[in-house]
């Protein structure tokens, strides 16, 4: 059975010393809103020259990064998750995030431009802004203490799919094969639910079964392709459930084909 991955890669804090003109700036309420912008944009120009792909501004992650670097700025120093807290997976999918991958980076320092400089010049911070299978950024900011407290939450998205958009998906990319799609998914979405075995008919059994889970629907499961190919079937049920096994909140899709 595919299973999707989880990675969850947090690195150490970062501290940098403020200069005691801007720690005057910041005490007296420079946009948050534009050191937030800017390290999203340091980031996209960073990944440029890598060709690391650029990032898109996701809301969800931006708000669960917000509240984490209000704790930040309350507590003092930093962390990436503090007494009481949940940790970075479960808080950005109670935002509404939804990912298959997420990585976090946390600072103190006296501007954007010397944040980003600071996460680029650490090699784990550097691996995380760069990282080519993230393709989402939530970052939040916010003034205390004269200083900027930044956290940047960088994942992979996974789309928010009903289960009759995940089925017709799969279903789309089965028709191409020659095999119609029956109408009904029950019995398919019974099988999805369970591990094993074929569930109960009154019709023919299929002839062959495939589920798996996974966070990527771009492609069928090389077994399940294998079977189409053949020529051998004409009718294939799909269903989906919900996913088994996931941890925290990360995101993937569950499905049974049956092929007849």
């Amino acid at each position: 059975m595919k299973q999707f991955f989880l990675i969850l890669a947090l690195c150490a804090p970062l501290f940098v010393l403020q200069s005691s003109a801007n720690a005057q700036t910041y005490a007296e309420g420079a946009s948050v809103q534009t050191a937030a912008e800017q390290l999203f944009a340091l980031a996209n120009q960073a990944r440029a020259q890598t060709g690391a792909g650029r990032l898109r501004w996701d809301p969800a992650l931006a708000a669960a990064a917000l509240n984490h670097c209000q704790r930040m700025a309350a507590e003092g120093p930093i962390a990436h998750r503090y007494n009481g807290e949940l940790d970075l997976a479960p808080r950005a999918g109670q935002a509404g995030a939804h990912f298959s991958l997420i990585e976090e980076n946390v600072a103190v320092g006296p501007s954007a431009n010397v944040i980003h400089h600071e996460w680029m010049e650490s090699p784990g911070h550097r691996t995380n802004l760069l990282n080519p299978q993230v393709d989402r950024v939530g970052v939040a900011v916010v003034a205390s203490r004269g200083v900027l407290y930044a956290v940047a939450d960088y994942s992979r998205s996974v789309s928010a799919l009903s289960t009759s958009d995940i089925e017709a998906r799969v279903a789309a990319m089965i028709r191409p094969t020659g095999v119609s799609i029956q109408n009904d998914p029950s019995l398919a979405r019974e099988a999805c639910a369970t591990s094993q075995g074929i569930p109960r008919s009154s019709g023919p059994e299929p002839g062959f079964i495939m589920r798996w889970q996974d966070s990527d629907l771009a492609q069928l499961p090389q077994p399940l392709a294998d079977r189409l190919a053949t020529g051998r079937y004409h009718r294939a049920a799909v269903g989906s459930c919900p996913a088994q096994g996931t941890e925290g909140a990360f995101t993937a899709y569950r499905l049974a084909v049956l092929l007849y």
